[in-house]
């Protein structure tokens, strides 16, 4: 067996194998609701063989999308649409996973096919956004509003009503977006946190909003179900957050609760200087959990069957998460298997007679 099909258990849950599909926006919903696009796009990767399904970024509030056409959680209505999909995803044998987000300063914008702009309220976006700080992410972006502490706390209120909306859905992991210039990203970075109350200014400030976050969905999300956190490792940008501070972050998050971090890079600010390649930022993973023993997830330019054992036979990371090449492969993880030569992955029964034979030498 190859490692990458060996499972993994977190709590209670127990994942066939360590391939999950990364969070990835569709921007194809209406008004928060899922739809057949999701159910498709969402079913035919646990039909591929994937270990864990992620949503893309669910919003936990209306005006926390990143555009018009993301998905959201904010309303009780919302939940028999994702239900549907929970409930074939896991009759796949997959752990479906959700991420819950709050977009900050990068939301009300335009679909990417039509060109990043703010969207303005006639046509459909909201009339205001939210950060920690007044400073606009560029400007092709709106000039968001310093949160108010009430403000905060009534994220952090829908961070924590949207878990619980999340379990009634069916959904055993849940995902907190802690990266890619996100709100709460945005409060991590001195690049775009200047507040100057206890949210704003050393470490312990900048974090708070996210341990806040972290304690108040624990209390509805059940002990025996696995809580992610995403984090930019770094801002990739002088003066910004770095692969230090998530270190030190990634401890404190495994003391409240945290089984795993997503680990993820960039997104903050325009300024960024990222030096791309493949598994570029699986370093980052790695060095996570050495210097912590939380567990990671690796992600990014990850492309191959070879690349993805590589990562967790070697200790790298205890999952993989595939994104661009799932969307170029749905079935990677059956494709996978093969190129491995294992044959402990389990074809869905309606695709047996398609199964190559293994060719040993």
């Amino acid at each position: 067996m190859a490692v990458l099909f060996s499972p993994l258990q977190i709590r209670n849950i127990t994942f066939r194998n360590r391939i999950t599909i990364s969070p990835m926006c569709e921007y194809s919903a209406e008004n928060g609701f899922s739809n057949d696009w999701h159910l498709v796009h969402l079913g035919s990767r646990a039909v591929g063989g994937a270990g864990l399904i992620i949503t893309e970024a669910v919003a936990v509030s209306a005006e926390g999308r990143i555009s018009p056409s993301d998905l959201g959680i904010w309303d009780d209505a919302h939940i028999a649409g994702l239900k549907r999909i929970t409930d074939f995803i896991s009759g796949q044998g997959t752990v479906p996973g959700i991420q819950l987000a709050h977009a900050g300063r990068k939301s009300s914008t335009e679909v990417p096919w039509k060109g990043i702009h703010l969207v303005a309220p006639e046509d459909g976006g909201w009339k205001e956004i939210y950060a920690p700080s007044a400073i606009p992410f560029s400007d092709k972006y709106g000039l968001p509003i310093a949160l108010s502490q009430e403000g905060i706390k009534n994220v952090i209120q829908d961070f924590k009503t949207a878990a619980s909306r999340a379990l009634a859905a069916g959904f055993k992991v849940v995902e907190l977006h802690g990266a890619h210039g996100y709100l709460i990203h945005q409060f991590l970075s001195p690049l775009s946190n200047q507040r100057t109350d206890e949210y704003g200014g050393d470490f312990t400030n900048r974090v708070r909003f996210l341990l806040e976050i972290v304690a108040a969905v624990r209390e509805v999300w059940p002990a025996e179900y696995p809580l992610f956190v995403r984090l930019s490792a770094t801002d990739w940008a002088d003066g910004g957050w770095n692969l230090e501070e998530s270190t030190t972050l990634a401890l404190l998050l495994k003391d409240r609760g945290v089984d795993l971090i997503d680990t993820s890079s960039g997104g903050l600010t325009p300024a960024q200087k990222i030096v791309l390649g493949p598994l570029y930022q699986t370093p980052f993973a790695e060095h996570i959990r050495k210097e912590t023993g939380i567990m990671t997830g690796a992600v990014g330019l990850i492309t191959t069957p070879e690349e993805a054992e590589s990562i967790v036979a070697e200790g790298k990371a205890d999952l993989v998460l595939i994104a661009r090449e799932s969307l170029r492969d749905p079935y990677f993880p059956i494709h996978a298997a093969h190129a491995l030569k294992d044959e402990s992955h389990v074809w869905p029964v309606q695709y047996e007679r398609a199964k190559p034979r293994l060719i040993r030498n």
